[in-house]
């Protein structure tokens, strides 16, 4: 190989172990192609298919996980955050494919990042069939890396979820989070390692673990769960909560002219939230147009379909509370005060 390029700063030879070291993870051979393939037979729907793409990075919380040196999980987190958009519009996820960009090719390091795209492409029943790894050594420093992700699935016509699904009386159903999953990042070291002087190793008695398991908890996927509400046809629509929080993201799933009126109270806030909004003075609106606050998807559901929907998810394991109803009038999102959130 080219002894210019790797005194430039670029190892070919190691980003071709990386290749042969995702190849045996993924199980797929034909990784390494100019394209990846996949076959339109095995996700085809049945009338007028629509594919339904998206692409997503992991923001700041690579900042969280470079500072840790652990790496195993952030993979699981861009696989969540493109593939449960995907669910968001009713298509079931079928392909994926990932891009890193880094300053080094560490190749344990990149196989631990490796790992979890995979381990995040099993749990979502999708196919890794691509990607691409980019050793830029000017472009970042030698420890710093990128992650975006690029997902693709398939759903008929006539079952997308649409805002104009959604109907006055509509219940609202939310399934936990995994905890602050991979948003506002920015704001959490903000005011961890900036306006306080935390260390990863810190440990807040209400979490019952040092802040680096916490932060780095990763996104939950949610494909299991609400496939099986896609095929019956139990949801109109579905809000996945990332970044802008409850309020943005749930207005979306709306048409104009209805509100989501959230009952505070009626779902567990993780304990981290609270201590954010403390030790930053954070407003309610701040935590609500932030953060999750417990809740990684708000399902909108007819009530003449809530019992099968709360039978299909209680038959996967999937928690979830029941945390408001649609209404006509107020903001697009109204918050009924409680005791928290």
């Amino acid at each position: 190989m080219s002894d210019a390029y790797k005194k430039a700063g670029v190892d070919l030879n190691a980003g071709y172990e990386v290749l042969k070291e995702v190849k045996q993870l993924s199980g797929n051979a034909q990784l390494g192609a100019f394209g990846g393939l996949f076959p339109l037979a095995a996700g085809a729907v049945n009338h007028d298919p629509v594919l339904v793409a998206g692409t997503d990075g992991v923001g700041t919380k690579l900042l969280i996980a470079i500072e840790a040196n652990q790496h195993t999980t952030i993979g699981i987190d861009l696989v969540a955050m493109c593939v449960n958009d995907i669910l968001a519009q009713g298509a079931k996820p079928q392909f994926f494919l990932d891009y890193l960009g880094l300053g080094h090719t560490d190749q344990a390091r990149v196989k631990a990042i490796l790992q979890g795209v995979v381990a995040g492409c099993k749990q979502a029943g999708t196919q890794l069939i691509g990607g691409e790894t980019a050793e830029m050594p000017d472009m970042y420093g030698q420890d710093h890396y990128d992650l975006a992700g690029f997902a693709v699935g398939i759903a008929d016509r006539a079952d997308l979820l649409k805002p104009e699904n959604v109907q006055a009386g509509d219940l609202l159903i939310g399934l936990p989070s995994n905890g602050l999953h991979s948003n506002g990042f920015s704001l959490v070291r903000d005011i961890l390692f900036k306006q306080h002087d935390f260390k990863l190793t810190h440990e807040f008695p209400e979490l019952g673990h040092d802040l680096q398991t916490e932060l780095l908890r990763p996104t939950k996927i949610y494909v299991d769960a609400i496939l099986p509400l896609l095929q019956q046809h139990l949801v109109a629509s579905l809000a996945h909560i990332t970044g802008g929080g409850l309020i943005e993201n749930v207005a979306r799933a709306l048409p104009t002219g209805l509100s989501a009126q959230f009952e505070v109270g009626t779902w567990p806030v993780p304990p981290i939230m609270t201590r954010l909004a403390e030790l930053g003075n954070l407003s309610r609106d701040d935590l609500r147009s932030t953060f999750n606050l417990g809740l990684g998807m708000v399902l909108i559901v007819h009530p003449t379909e809530l019992a099968a929907l709360t039978a299909s998810l209680d038959q996967c394991q999937q928690a979830y509370y029941q945390v408001g109803q649609v209404t006509t009038h107020g903001e697009p999102v109204v918050f009924q005060e409680g005791q928290h959130a």
